[in-house]
């Protein structure tokens, strides 16, 4: 492990350099890695195993869209492909990746599998921090641990095949095998982490709560609908309400703060600019951190999870959901940054 200061605490975190590829291969050269689902998570993480030379098959679901995704991605039905439940039984690792709904509803089909000695694998806290609600109690005699990409699917998939790596949190919640270290550094390397930071199961959920409901796309959609509002009602073009609102952001800034940091950005833009932001940047914390607290405590005291499994089970959630993000898409922001989207250059 390697010893890093962050913000002045230090933390052990481990890196593909002192943990590399071959050796996560030798550990796990005997394992067969089954990827349980393959909607969000599933696709990237299996493909990168795949692509690293893991042993992988997938379970999933016949006959709906993500049993064809993973047709198209190149898993052959009767090779690499099978229902869930004759993926875990040919398993010895296997990657439960279902959504949290889906976790529960698969549960007793997942368990009956989970023999003496194989490895439970999670990228989410949710159904062993949650299990008073969710039931999801893995037996006593096997590893269960959780490697937890900080981004989307998507984004692991992508930053691989450009030969960089997303950073993800590792925790163990049962060592049985007593090998279970070197088994979740193994799955995390494999599967395209950039690093790997520790953590444990009610941490990584609590965080991953918090910020899906915050800043990651809560309080930003929330944020973004606030100023687009106020510029419109002010009397700005649809257009230059979205270009200040969404697009420098996120085609310029954002790019920048992640490679440097939010103080070289502040050095790095006008006086106007960075007189206004530094004064008016307190003022945004102070007024959010009250707000952030309750979101914090209502993830903590379960409330969200309630919320999450009693909606998520529900029969018509799917296409309740569709409905809400037909609002979103039809709205004028969104219609607006649709248009801006399509006058990028294309290179």
């Amino acid at each position: 492990m390697a010893l890093i200061n962050f913000g002045g605490q230090q933390e052990n975190v481990i890196t593909r350099e002192e943990f590399s590829l071959s050796k996560a291969k030798e550990i796990l050269k005997n394992d067969t890695i089954a990827i349980i689902g393959y909607g969000v998570q599933g696709p990237g993480q299996a493909l990168n195993l795949r692509d690293n030379g893991f042993n992988v098959i997938v379970g999933q679901r016949k006959g709906g869209k993500s049993w064809q995704k993973a047709i198209d991605d190149g898993w052959i039905e009767g090779e690499t492909l099978f229902s869930i439940d004759t993926a875990c039984e040919k398993a010895s690792i296997i990657q439960y990746l279902l959504s949290d709904a889906g976790q529960i509803a698969s549960w007793n089909t997942v368990k009956k599998h989970l023999t003496k000695g194989k490895t439970l694998y999670f990228s989410h806290g949710f159904a062993i921090t949650f299990n008073e609600q969710t039931n999801i109690i893995p037996p006593s005699d096997i590893d269960v641990v959780l490697v937890a990409p900080k981004g989307s699917g998507t984004s692991l998939r992508r930053l691989f095949l450009k030969g960089q790596g997303l950073n993800s949190s590792y925790a163990i919640y049962q060592d049985y095998s007593g090998k279970a270290f070197d088994k979740v550094i193994s799955l995390g390397i494999g599967i395209g982490s950039g690093y790997l930071f520790e953590t444990d199961f009610k941490k990584e959920v609590y965080s991953d709560l918090t910020g899906e409901r915050g800043i990651l796309m809560g309080a930003l959609a929330g944020l973004f609908e606030a100023q687009y509002q106020v510029l419109r009602n002010h009397g700005h073009s649809p257009s230059e309400a979205f270009n200040e609102t969404v697009e420098e952001l996120t085609q310029s800034l954002m790019p920048l703060v992640a490679e440097n940091g939010m103080d070289w950005m502040y050095a790095n833009t006008s006086v106007t600019a960075q007189r206004g932001a530094l004064d008016w940047k307190n003022k945004f914390r102070d007024l959010n951190i009250p707000l952030f607290e309750e979101l914090y405590a209502s993830v903590a005291s379960g409330k969200e999870a309630k919320r999450v499994i009693e909606e998520g089970s529900k029969p018509d959630y799917r296409e309740k959901l569709e409905q809400e993000l037909i609002e979103i898409r039809n709205s004028e922001l969104w219609k607006a940054g649709n248009s801006v989207r399509k006058l990028r250059p294309k290179l």
